[in-house]
């Protein structure tokens, strides 16, 4: 399997919930279409402690818990949320299509929201930092 869009949605989170999902097949839009899942199962509150939760334990899994950002995770998931209400697609692949920004210009889509450098900030990799310039939808 050479791109997690050969998965089903239900392939996928299965697989990611159990950590067994390769990691070279994780990337940037993988984690969106993680937080595109669980907002559209289980709404955006439970979206949000779902993700945190999965991706802590993958990359504790992975020896790389030094990775995970609490605050990018769960602006990622708003971020999602925010595009998703405006969408009318009822499938990933046609959102992202439709959302190129959260793939080509993710940081800087955040950086709208922050003064402080959420990407690089101990802190805002321990907990969640909320926005200081834009609030999330």
């Amino acid at each position: 399997m050479d791109n997690h869009l050969e998965l089903t949605d239900w392939e996928f989170e299965q697989q990611f919930a159990d950590c067994k999902i390769p990691p070279a097949l994780f990337s940037h839009e993988a984690h969106l279409r993680l937080a595109w899942i669980h907002i559209d199962n289980y709404g955006i509150d439970a979206a949000v402690a779902n993700v945190c939760s999965q991706l802590k334990s993958f990359v504790e899994f992975l020896g790389v818990s030094d990775k995970y950002n609490e605050t990018v995770t769960i602006a990622a998931v708003r971020a999602v949320y925010h595009f998703k209400l405006k969408s009318g697609t009822d499938n990933f692949q046609d959102f992202i299509a439709e959302n190129q920004r959260l793939t080509t210009s993710f940081k800087e889509l955040l950086n709208q929201h922050y003064t402080t450098d959420i990407f690089n900030s101990a802190k805002a990799k321990r907990r969640f930092i909320k926005p200081d310039l834009l609030p999330f939808d």
